[in-house]
């Protein structure tokens, strides 16, 4: 007896010492692959991997960062869907955790009603957002603190989930860099107005002021815009940005200091114009001959850096066609040069274009140039497939004219890109030397001494000015009887999103768009487009036999005697009968239409839920009789070898 209590009892010793051996290895396993950094974004469109230019913008960090997120999170007056972003918000901002390697820290509050944290939000201008009447605010923002420097994203918006990552990496950007960007400003349009002399010349009259445009006034709190002249020798080495807008008739001189600029990593961006709308009506460009020079060009830069552009054409396209009204007699026509663009011609997955809706481009010119090693060339802007140049003189003739020398390409033309990487100097020879040659005794300049051969920077073009004039991008409006301006397009979201990126940081430049968390079921889509095809198709033909039924109503009514006009014939009644049939049959049809839609979901519902319910059981299964019949054959082999 004792000795089978002892056996159990070593027995049920071993059974115990067994599982408590594993649950140490297991909790031993834990440990050590906690301290294991192994990270795989399985995302399709990698949503939690940040780009480059991120990555490169952390690791430049000098000091600690604080990330503090503020999110009602407790609050039930918080929408689910703002719930699950925040999340997804969270969990993108641990990656800016990771991979700072330590420089940044995230910290998560919570504000509730009259709580600190609800004070320290509103502090740092966190907006909350009121959901309903009576209910509390609800707060969803994100405040950067460095040292005394601090920004804020007062609240995030799901809508522009594409750009969560661009609007997270540039809030660490700027309170990392608090100081205004200065951008300098050559053009020969008053684009930052004019100033009434204080002392004018005697005998003249004293000339108005001219306000900037309206777009360069809602900027002057981001930048600090430097007027620079169009004759120019060096571009200030504070100046990090320069703005060109219809650069016309530029000297040597003031395009060596352009070019020089570029390569020694100045950010450029030039709006030129074919037929500038702009110049046209501020009276510039008269020439001695009373003629007026409305374009502008950069051709020995451009020439230098493999881009073709002709400033005597502008682009006209029949699927962005606007009804414009002409100035004889008011009479509206409907334009193939007055370009109005919509999201399918701007890039969705660039920064610079995303959330683009609509674009008006009046006479527009186009670029030509494809990416080298040296280069990278991205288009911004693009007309559609039926587009080609025309000449510009003919397009102030009137649509009509331009239809009569419209050929189609077939291809669509760039109306923007943007260039990237090493630029090759357009003086090769070095700086141009004065025509007089007053200066040939001199020794040569420091400038010309350091003359830049190649450089890497960025350049973005656009090929027209007037998207940015007042009366293209705005209208006023009365507004509680003080002058207010409503947006007319996304012109000026366009051009401030292209003037970010040229006064931020290049790594700015090179951050993806992000696609978005809740991705569609494609399949489903093009089943359903394909079911909105075929109904309207019925519609269709629904429209053409009632057409068809009141014709030939009508032709029996027009043979009828008038005094039975009121009074419907046989032959009426037939054909009113016949239609009721058809209507009937194709509204049975239509009918179908939709049971088909809804078996092919369903049916498609059904092979979804199957494969996520029985793939992982089937795969156990079948590996489980995988490894069954491995032992069998093993032990087959086994016996064979015994017996021999």
């Amino acid at each position: 007896m004792s000795r089978t209590m002892s056996k159990s009892f070593w027995k049920t010793s071993g059974g115990i010492a067994g599982l408590l051996i594993l649950f140490a290895i297991i909790i031993a396993v834990n440990v050590i692959l906690g301290r294991v950094r192994v990270r795989a974004d399985l995302t399709g469109e990698k949503l939690y991997t940040l780009s480059q230019g991120s990555r490169s913008i952390l690791a430049k960090l000098e000091q600690p960062l604080t990330l503090k997120l503020f999110v009602s999170s407790s609050s039930p007056a918080m929408p689910p869907v703002l719930k699950n972003y925040a999340r997804q918000v969270e969990d993108l901002l641990k990656e800016y955790v990771v991979a700072s390697n330590g420089r940044i820290a995230l910290e998560k509050y919570d504000p509730v009603p009259d709580s600190d944290a609800e004070e320290w939000a509103q502090k740092y201008g966190i907006s909350g957002q009121p959901m309903d009447i009576f209910g509390p605010p609800v707060y969803f923002g994100l405040v950067a603190q460095m040292g005394d420097a601090e920004a804020a994203i007062p609240a995030f918006d799901p809508q522009a989930e594409e750009l969560l990552e661009y609007t997270i990496t540039r809030l660490i950007y700027r309170v990392c860099h608090p100081e205004k960007p200065v951008v300098g400003v050559i053009s020969s349009l008053q684009v930052l107005g004019t100033r009434t002399p204080p002392f004018p010349m005697p005998g003249q009259p004293r000339p108005a002021s001219q306000p900037p445009w309206l777009i360069f006034q809602d900027l002057r709190d981001d930048y600090t815009f430097r007027e620079l002249q169009t004759s120019v020798e060096r571009i200030d080495d504070d100046i990090k940005t320069l703005l060109l807008i219809h650069p016309k008739d530029l000297s040597d001189k003031t395009l060596y200091a352009i070019d020089q600029f570029v390569l020694r990593g100045g950010q450029l961006m030039a709006l030129l114009d074919p037929l500038s709308v702009a110049d046209m009506e501020t009276s510039g460009g008269a020439n001695p001959f009373g003629m007026s020079r409305t374009s502008s060009n950069l051709a020995k830069l451009l020439s230098a850096w493999g881009v073709t552009y002709d400033e005597n054409k502008v682009v006209a396209d029949m699927r962005a066609i606007s009804r414009v009204r002409m100035g004889d007699g008011g009479r509206v026509e409907e334009s193939p040069v007055w370009l109005s663009l919509s999201r399918s011609n701007t890039s969705a997955r660039d920064i610079l274009t995303s959330g683009i809706e609509s674009i008006m481009l009046p006479y527009a010119g186009a670029f030509t140039a494809e990416s080298t090693k040296e280069l990278t060339v991205t288009p911004l802007v693009m007309s559609s497939e039926s587009a080609c140049l025309v000449n510009s003189f003919s397009a102030q003739l009137g649509a009509s004219t331009v239809r009569s020398e419209f050929r189609s390409g077939g291809v669509p033309l760039a109306l923007a890109v943007r260039l990237t990487g090493t630029f090759k100097t357009a003086f090769p020879e070095g700086a141009p030397k004065d025509v007089s040659g007053s200066d040939t005794n001199q020794p040569p300049s420091s400038s010309e001494e350091e003359s830049l051969k190649e450089g890497r920077s960025t350049v973005i073009l656009i090929a027209d000015v007037d998207m940015i004039y007042d009366r293209f991008c705005v209208q006023e409006i009365n507004f509680l009887g003080a002058r207010a301006f409503q947006p007319l397009n996304d012109n000026a979201i366009f051009f401030a999103n292209a003037l970010e990126q040229a006064a931020g940081s290049a790594d700015l430049v090179g951050i993806r768009s992000r696609g978005r968390f809740a991705r569609p079921f494609e399949v489903v889509l093009k089943r359903q487009e394909k079911a909105m095809l075929q109904w309207q198709a019925k519609e269709k033909e629904l429209e053409a036999r009632l057409q068809e039924t009141q014709s030939r109503l009508r032709e029996l009514q027009t043979d009828k005697d008038p005094k039975q006009r009121f009074i419907l014939s046989e032959q009426q009644k037939k054909a009113i009968e016949s239609f009721r049939e058809q209507e009937f049959q194709i509204k049975q049809d239509l009918k179908m239409v939709r049971k088909n839609l809804r078996q092919d979901i369903e049916r498609l519902g059904m092979i979804v839920k199957t494969v996520n319910i029985a793939a992982m059981p089937a795969l156990v299964v079948l590996g489980g009789i995988g490894f069954w019949m491995r032992r069998r054959s093993l032990k087959t082999l086994t016996r064979r070898d015994n017996r021999q």
